[in-house]
């Protein structure tokens, strides 16, 4: 399996005032940050390493998977062995990797900035506030369509689609696509409804050739003066070589807040609270 990357090194301004001293990334979805819930994706797709793109003030993403000896030798002294096996756990979930982002110019920089540690002809791409809960997870579903469409000789990339509804269009990156294939055509950043008749919008995992770095290297500062993904996911859909994957499955956005708040109540729920939970939600609501 491919690397993933993880940019990881915005402002998170989405979660202020939350991540200003704290990497949004690192904001608890119930009982884990939203990296962890990332990592253990990746780790399940079979992914054997991350590639985190950080920035100043994120080494607490680093930490949180690094061995802790001190914790540890407290839980063991306190035969505390279902914490001494969660810590210990998270350091052998996956090999971790880090690069830097030294300045923010939007997120087809940041997967720009991990070309050094990607040494594969194809990686996986994980948006750090976006959790998907499904049967098969999301990178793996990713890949089992790649799988599928590269056994005709295909060299190209798979992206993560989810349909919207016409006032979310302007938020996303959206995809024209055939219909049955559902190959690329075009990808747009960011359109106005009118500007297209597609409601497929990109959401945060894909899969990509290597030479996607290229491509990044040769464009200029697109929509907002930044780098965009869009763009060169484009390039690929016009000498097709993108293909779309509709999720199975619920995505969160957890870099929103009431998409925050909807994910820490499923993942709650989910953890075999439910029944505490829905009686909470009961008493609030009166």
């Amino acid at each position: 399996m491919f690397p993933v990357v993880i940019p990881a090194a915005g402002y998170g301004t989405r979660s202020l005032p939350a991540s200003k001293a704290i990497p949004k990334e690192m904001l608890t979805v119930f009982d884990r940050p939203t990296i962890q819930y990332i990592a253990e994706e990746a780790a399940a797709s079979g992914a054997k390493s991350l590639v985190l793109v950080t920035s100043r003030g994120k080494s607490a993403i680093e930490d949180h998977f690094d061995r802790n000896i001190e914790l540890e030798a407290i839980l063991e002294k306190a035969k505390k062995n279902d914490l001494l096996a969660m810590v210990r756990g998270l350091s052998e979930l996956i090999q971790i990797k880090s690069v830097r982002q030294h300045e923010m110019r939007g997120l087809g920089h940041a997967v720009l900035s991990a070309k050094p540690a990607v040494s594969t002809r194809h990686f996986g791409v994980i948006l750090g506030d976006d959790l998907v809960d499904a049967p098969v997870p999301g990178m793996q579903q990713l890949f089992n369509r790649w799988k599928e469409i590269s056994s005709t000789g295909f060299d190209g990339g798979v992206v993560m689609l989810m349909k919207v509804e016409d006032s979310e269009v302007s938020k996303y990156g959206i995809c024209e696509v055939e219909s049955s294939s559902l190959k690329i055509q075009r990808c747009i950043e960011k359109p106005k409804p009118s500007d297209t008749n597609s409601r497929l919008a990109i959401i945060g995992r894909y899969l990509l050739p290597s030479d996607i770095f290229s491509k990044l290297e040769n464009l200029g500062s697109g929509a907002l003066g930044e780098i965009q993904l869009t763009d060169a996911l484009n390039i690929l859909a016009r000498e097709g070589r993108l293909y779309g994957h509709i999720l199975e499955g619920k995505r969160f956005d957890a870099g929103d807040r009431l998409g925050f708040l909807e994910a820490s109540i499923h993942f709650a729920m989910k953890s075999g609270l439910k029944s505490e939970v829905q009686k909470l939600l009961k008493e609030i609501l009166k």
